[in-house]
């Protein structure tokens, strides 16, 4: 009863707002250049469902992540962390393929070399379009907190649900709860090299003032929240949720949308991941597709 439990469960998660390996005292100082690997909506079963097939499978997408953590299995120098950033399965809490999805996703990202901590971040499918105290709870038990500090390389990063922001109606006393720790993060002068967001739904695809649209955030609480990052002295935004690569620039912020390592929307991006380099005065990035993600990443132009 015990496995059969603890299968169903990330193996490394993330308590206390912290995530095991990227505590401040162990990763707190700049020590020079690093690399760090994020992806995407991997969403298992979304390619089947996509295609209106019965019954739903995720075969594809359990090959894909193979070869993704194959390849981050092999880098050179060895990724400081995986970001993960939301909709691990397509179905959503409580449809008949939730746990089976989450069982073979879990099953294939514990496949990652355990000293590269894997950094999750929700998405809509993995809380629901309006989360509830009960879809946030399964959350946390399966996959550990939904927003959460955590420091690499001297670089600070904050994880963020970002359904709170799209729709909290029913969960108001914990969106509240993130709010104000997202502000005493943000208030925090802890001298990092640079601040850093992960989430799941963009600000803003392309540009800050775009109109509303299921792929962003709001515009009335986007603007505000952009405004604070700025203050805050955010360096970098990775996001996911719109299958296809894309984002912008706001006022010295850049937001990053990264394309699925599953179905990818439109043809125009294949699956894939993006590499992560940072150096003391700049964050640079390349999408890669999975057949041709890099293992001696100092080799790579960025």
């Amino acid at each position: 009863m015990g496995s059969e439990s603890e299968a169903h469960r990330l193996p490394v998660r993330a308590e206390n707002r912290k995530i095991k390996g990227l505590e401040k005292d162990r990763e707190g100082e700049w020590t020079g250049p690093f690399y760090f690997i994020q992806g995407a909506d991997c969403q298992y079963g979304l390619i089947d469902d996509w295609a209106e097939k019965s019954p739903v499978r995720w075969d594809e997408e359990i090959r894909l992540t193979r070869i993704a953590v194959s390849r981050i299995n092999q880098m050179q120098p060895k990724p400081k962390f995986f970001s993960l950033c939301g909709d691990f399965v397509q179905a959503f809490p409580g449809e008949p393929d939730r746990l089976p999805q989450e069982k073979d996703m879990i099953a294939e990202f514990s496949k990652v070399d355990p000293t590269i901590p894997l950094v999750c971040c929700c998405g809509n499918h993995d809380v629901g379009n309006t989360p509830t105290k009960e879809t946030v709870q399964q959350y946390r038990q399966t996959f550990g907190d939904d927003y959460l500090s955590f420091w690499a390389g001297g670089m600070k990063g904050l994880v963020l649900n970002s359904q709170y922001f799209a729709d909290s109606s029913k969960v108001k006393d914990l969106s509240k709860e993130h709010s104000d720790w997202l502000e005493q993060q943000l208030n925090a002068k802890e001298g990092c090299k640079h601040l850093v967001l992960f989430h799941h739904i963009p600000w803003f695809l392309e540009d800050a003032n775009e109109e509303d649209q299921y792929f962003n955030i709001p515009t009335a609480l986007r603007l505000k929240m952009l405004d604070r990052f700025v203050d805050a002295g955010v360096k970098t935004i990775f996001c996911g949720h719109y299958h296809r690569n894309a984002g912008g620039f706001y006022r010295g912020i850049e937001e990053v949308v990264t394309s699925a390592m599953g179905y990818n929307i439109g043809g125009e991006d294949s699956p894939g991941l993006r590499v992560v380099k940072v150096t003391e005065d700049a964050i640079k990035h390349r999408y890669y597709a999975m057949d041709d993600i890099p293992v001696m990443l100092d080799d790579e132009e960025f």
